[in-house]
């Protein structure tokens, strides 16, 4: 659903976290549906799916990672969105937010071709926020899948 109302909006967006992943052939599961776009994106899906609000969009974040971030509820899914998320870099400063143009790419995935971040792209953000676990578990699938970057 949510693929089909954006496909058609002028929006840059992709699935993150989890989902991204399982969209990308990794098996764990998934509790929650994560999008990343810029500002304007966040905003515009919000409003795209204001009956689905649970948290409307606004800037916050926590010592590591912030954006202009909001949730809603469709479908009994949590969704959280992520506009122009910044990281704190080791040297205490916060990274400039990214293009995302650059690291999309389109997974078909159930007769539907769907946004996600390049994996890659995953793996060192993980890193940079101290996820360490998980940097590795994007490590080994990279490494050790048929899983194709960009």
């Amino acid at each position: 659903m949510i693929d089909d109302v954006l496909k058609n909006q002028n929006v840059i967006w992709a699935f993150t976290g989890s989902a991204s992943f399982v969209i990308q052939g990794m098996q764990m599961p998934v509790h929650d549906i994560d999008i990343q776009t810029d500002k304007d994106g966040a905003y515009k899906i919000e409003k795209l799916f204001s009956e689905y609000i649970v948290a409307p969009v606004q800037f916050c974040g926590t010592e590591s990672i912030r954006s202009h971030f909001g949730k809603l509820m469709i479908s009994n899914e949590k969704v959280e969105l992520m506009g122009d998320i910044q990281k704190r870099l080791p040297s205490g400063e916060w990274e400039n937010p990214i293009s995302l143009k650059e690291l999309i790419k389109y997974i078909d995935f159930e007769g539907h071709s769907i946004p996600v971040l390049s994996l890659e792209y995953e793996y060192h953000a993980y890193k940079i926020l101290g996820r360490y676990d998980k940097a590795d578990q994007l490590l080994a699938f990279i490494k050790n899948s048929s899983y194709k970057s960009q």
